[in-house]
């Protein structure tokens, strides 16, 4: 019973201390994103420890609820009809600031001393990018312009591109390390990938048709949720990336459900509380003394990012013949770094254990500086192209 109460007042207290930041983010410059993480870390394991094991215990779940309601709301904003006049920004802009950011960051940190293997590493972790940040701040802006859809529909993409360049970038070290599994790595990821966008498709197919017809044209939450977490379990079963998966089948019912007047109205007003306790227990779990192990390599890592992330989207918006808005201040809306960088790290620390010490102190540490500074920049860039 005493684990009971202590999980109940902590549930209590922490989507309480959701409406305090909601209230504090609109009379500051902070998004809440980045209260909720600095409140976590104030009252978890690095500041008071008041959070208890028995909630702490299940952040990973937590954690893989609030992800899979992102993805299927991101999969919502890839239809037909909001990309048919930014497909191409889309494609440019996000495959270019993956690619120039993985190069930039492998560069740097090459001519700073740093091995080829962990540079290239370490190059391939850095494009990724925090759909679930990226998404608060943008929903918290009330902004529902063309750069926000836009940055929406690039994060829905971001992470497919990262898992793609991670996984020929450890085929190359691979390679050079003189083993002879070059493909493997490659294939893995590809085997992720398009299990998890078949599983999307399987799951989406029936449900855009027969999701909205209890209440007609609007599918009640039961049906949005109960989509979402069977999606989710098939995915972690199948160990396909349940991000894609639930995105793909927002995608395909968005599409193509054309029966459905408000086809994610349902699900849009339920996934707050879980990204309150998501952002709370992920600052709980922050291991602040790690930003005292960034160090010089770390220091470059962070600085070739953010200069990746916008000369990436710079470069697209110029291909793409995006407006100056879009160029300017893409590449600082997308600087947020969060779990998908932490797996691919810690990933690349079975491959190569001999790498691990500097991968993870790197990674852990950056990350952690993103997640707080990220969304802080995500929210001007949104505030500046309006």
């Amino acid at each position: 019973m005493e684990s009971t109460s202590e999980f109940l007042l902590a549930l209590g207290g922490i989507l309480l201390l959701g409406l305090v930041t909601n209230t504090i983010g609109r009379r500051t410059f902070l998004p809440r994103v980045t209260l909720l993480l600095i409140f976590g870390a104030i009252i978890g394991k690095a500041g008071f420890d008041i959070i208890p094991n028995v909630f702490t215990d299940r952040f990973e779940l937590i954690t893989d609820m609030a992800l899979l309601m992102i993805g299927f709301l991101l999969g919502g904003k890839l239809t037909f009809s909001t990309l048919k006049n930014a497909a191409n920004q889309m494609l440019w802009i996000s495959i270019s600031a993956a690619i120039i950011t993985a190069v930039i960051v492998s560069i740097g940190l090459m001519l700073v001393g740093v091995s080829k293997e962990i540079s290239i590493l370490l190059g391939c972790i850095s494009s990724a990018t925090a759909p679930a940040a990226v998404f608060d701040v943008v929903e918290e802006s009330k902004h529902k312009g063309p750069f926000s859809q836009l940055l929406l529909q690039i994060v829905a993409l971001d992470d497919a591109w990262a898992l793609i360049l991670f996984g020929f970038g450890v085929a190359i070290v691979t390679s050079l390390n003189g083993h002879v599994s070059f493909i493997s790595p490659i294939i893995a990821v590809l085997n992720e990938i398009g299990g998890a966008m078949l599983l999307g498709l399987i799951i989406g197919l029936p449900a855009a048709y027969l999701t909205g017809r209890i209440k007609p044209g609007q599918p009640i939450l039961t049906e949005a949720l109960g989509l979402v977490f069977v999606c989710g379990g098939f995915a972690i079963m199948f160990e396909v990336s349940f991000l894609i998966a639930s995105m793909i089948m927002g995608a395909t019912v968005a599409n193509l459900a054309k029966h459905h007047d408000y086809p994610f109205h349902a699900i849009e007003g339920i996934e707050w509380p879980f990204m309150v306790v998501f952002f709370v227990l992920a600052g709980a779990t922050l291991e602040i003394h790690a930003l005292e192990e960034i160090g010089f390599i770390g220091l470059v890592y962070v600085i070739c990012r953010s200069i990746g992330k916008y000369l990436g989207a710079l470069f697209g918006g110029y291909c793409s013949k995006a407006g100056n808005d879009i160029k300017n201040w893409m590449g600082v809306a997308l600087l947020p770094q969060a779990g998908v960088a932490i797996g691919m790290v810690l990933v690349a620390s079975k491959y190569f254990p001999e790498y691990r010490q500097t991968l993870l102190s790197v990674i852990i540490s950056s990350t952690i500086l993103f997640e707080l500074i990220g969304p802080v920049f995500t929210r001007m860039a949104i505030q500046k192209a309006k």
